[in-house]
This record gives C-alpha cells, structure tokens and sequence, in this order.
C-alpha cells in the first residue's frame, strides 16, 4: 500500500493517528491488518526514515511504529525519528529479540511489539502509548501561542514589528516570550535589540542530539527585558541547513517552553515558512501605503487562500498609515478587500531606536508608535483575555 493510498484511507477514518516507518518479517501484514481499524488513521508509511521526515515533522501524529531487523535497540534509528517527532514510538519486531526487550528497559521506548502478534493486542498497545503520551503532553506544555509577522516585500518594517511587539509581550504583558529570526539569509533582529548572541538558529539545528527544552534554552540570548532571542544565521550560506523539519521541531519545542512565540519571517513562502504557517496561530501581514507593497500583499493573501491557510488567522497591520503618500487606509482595504486589523503610525522614534539598538517600546514608551504596539500586543491574545475576564467574574460578582 503507497503512502498516498494510507493517507485516503486515514481521510475516511477518524482516530489514532500512526505512522509507520522501517521494515521486518511480518510488518507488511500488520501494517494491513491496521488499515482495517476503525479507530486508527494510518497517515502513511516509509522504510526510510528520512523519507517520511515531512510527515513525522507535521505536528499531527499520535504515535510512530518503527519496524526493526535488529536484535537490539536501533539507537540510530530512534534517534532520528527523534529529530522529527516526540509522540510515543512503538518497535516492532520478528524473531528472537530478548537482547531487544532488555535494552529497551528504560530506553524512549513506549512498548515492543513482537511478530506474530494479534492485531487486537497491538491495537492496544498503540492506545495505551498515545493515551500515555497525551497524559504526559498536557502535564508539561505550556501550549504557547505562535505569532507570525510577515510581508512579501522588504522594507516594509516586519523586523522592528516583531522585535517592538516580542518585547511587549515580555515586558508589558509579563509572558514568557520567545522570539525566533527566520530571516535565514538577512535577519536583523539581534541588532535592533542591540545583543550580541554568541550563538543562533544555525548553532541549534546543527548541534548533535535531539532538540528539547533544555537543549533550547542554551542557545537562546536573553535581552535586558526578559525577552528570549533566538537569532538568525550569521553567515547567508548558513541557512540552507535549517530545514523545514528542524523548524518544525523548534517550534514543537518553544510552544511547550513559551507563552508566546515570535516568528520574524523572509519575504519568501520556502519551507522554514511553510513550516512555520502549519503551526501559526496570529498571521500579522504587514502592508504600506505604496502600490508594489499593496500588490505584493494582495499576491501573498491569494498564496494563503491556495496554502488553505486559516483566513480567521490573519490580521492586515498597515505600517506608518498616517503617512501622507496620496493613498488612505480605506483604499488599501478595497484594494485587498480585507480589512486592516491595525495601524501603526509613521513615528521619528523607530529610526532613532533603531541606531541606537533599542526596542521603541522600552526606549520611547510614550511614543505613538509605543503605545500602538502595545494594544496590538493586548488584542494578539484575546483567548487570554477572556479567560482573565472569566476567573475576575466571581470576585467582581461578590465585591
């Protein structure tokens, strides 16, 4: 069965979502016996690891079954599955496999499933992992929200947006906030927040092992403020090697680190961004009074349409829009028949903050610009807000 044909079926079905990669004596009958189970999705299959590393990397498994010939732990192999993913891993096995059993004690492991086995026992061993798995999700997440400021057009100020609004988050909202430079060739964020990393995004993603918390929060550069930065390659050659899959797991990671992340993005819809969008939960689309702006935004919101990317999740922020260019705000929402969620003035404190390396929010706080970044920072969250409302309810109701 092709992965196209697993991924049909899993459409049909609603359940535990599975993938299943490696190969053993047996595993093909079990991988089809599987397809017959009501409650599980099989999302698709790989012999190779690395072949599946799109779907594994996707956020949206339940559980993996790796099949293994060896006769003791495949070391390698979960270590590259652990690249991708955190969900429970399942090995599965044929033949004489004690040395297997014994090493597994202890190991990442959520079970072994020996060949032949029936298929109503394996069924079970894949809810107990995932029911486990979930049980230890929800204990330790912080299920942090995912903020995403693009533009398909440079120049347009998304670089001083992200870091100004990051540091809102942190330093007037008092969340714990993350902000990562996906401008992979020519990010800018660490200079106009004025630090000096001694290590980026590049750093992270090349450093041996899997990517977890602990390992994130040493590579991380911490501002005055308390905001955490996460910078940009130094050298442009360097970004090719963040991929889309290691994206994919750092933001698995910040999200379960973080109450906010940040993501400042490249004018560009390539992998890391495309990664990026799967997991957005705000889109800031920053446009301009200016036609190649306008046009380049109008491009960019027929790209999400095409991407099916939530249109509930985008907001149009309109930069300097008391500009006097011959163009109006009303103009730019007929022209992208979309409304704009923000205006954020044309303020002579951004240039000065930016030479100085100083986020305009901390710098010039009662600036016009300050002061719109900081109630775009409070409208971001609105779930939080309510959800503050709601707990002030009953001590409202008995005062």
């Amino acid at each position: 069965m092709s992965d196209a044909q697993n991924t049909q079926n899993g459409e049909a079905q609603a359940g535990t979502r599975v993938y299943l990669t490696g190969s053993c004596d047996g595993f093909d009958t079990l991988r089809e016996a599987l397809a017959q189970q009501p409650d599980l999705q099989l999302v698709g299959a790989s012999e190779q690891i690395q072949d599946g590393a799109s779907a594994l990397a996707g956020g949206h498994l339940d559980c993996v079954l790796h099949a293994t010939r060896s006769s003791s732990l495949p070391v390698h192999d979960l270590a590259l599955i652990r690249e991708h993913t955190r969900v429970p891993v399942l090995l599965v096995a044929s033949g004489e496999a004690s040395l297997l059993l014994d090493e597994s004690l202890g190991a990442d492991i959520a079970d072994v499933v020996l060949l032949p086995a029936l298929t109503e026992n394996v069924v079970f061993a894949i809810r107990k992992a995932t029911h486990a798995g979930r049980r230890a999700a929800a204990a330790g997440t912080h299920d942090g929200r995912i903020v995403t400021v693009f533009s398909p057009k440079g120049g347009t100020g998304k670089t001083v947006l992200a870091t100004n609004l990051a540091a809102a988050f942190a330093k007037d909202e008092k969340r714990k906030t993350l902000l990562i430079d996906l401008d992979l060739q020519f990010g800018d964020a660490a200079i106009m927040l004025g630090i000096e990393p001694e290590k980026t995004i590049f750093d992270l993603v090349t450093a041996p092992g899997e990517l977890d918390p602990e390992k994130l929060a040493g590579y991380i550069t911490t501002h005055p403020c308390g905001l955490d930065v996460l910078p940009a390659p130094l050298h442009p050659e360097d970004a090719e090697l963040v991929t889309e899959a290691k994206v994919a797991r750092l933001l698995e990671v910040a999200r379960a680190s973080y109450d906010t992340i940040v993501v400042d993005t490249s004018p560009f819809f390539h992998g890391p961004m495309l990664s990026t969008l799967d997991r957005t939960d705000e889109l800031l689309l920053l446009c301009g009074l200016d036609v190649p702006t306008l046009k380049n935004v109008r491009l960019a919101l027929g790209t999400l349409q095409l991407l099916s990317f939530p249109q509930a999740r985008i907001r149009v922020v309109l930069n300097r829009a008391n500009s006097k260019v011959g163009m109006k705000p009303r103009e730019v929402e007929a022209a992208l028949e979309q409304k704009v969620r923000w205006e954020v003035p044309s303020d002579r404190a951004v240039p000065v903050a930016v030479n100085r390396g100083a986020p305009v929010v901390i710098s010039d706080s009662g600036s016009d610009f300050a002061k719109a970044v900081r109630e775009m920072a409070k409208g971001v969250l609105p779930v939080e807000q309510e959800k503050k409302t709601r707990r002030l309810m009953p001590t409202l109701a008995k005062a």
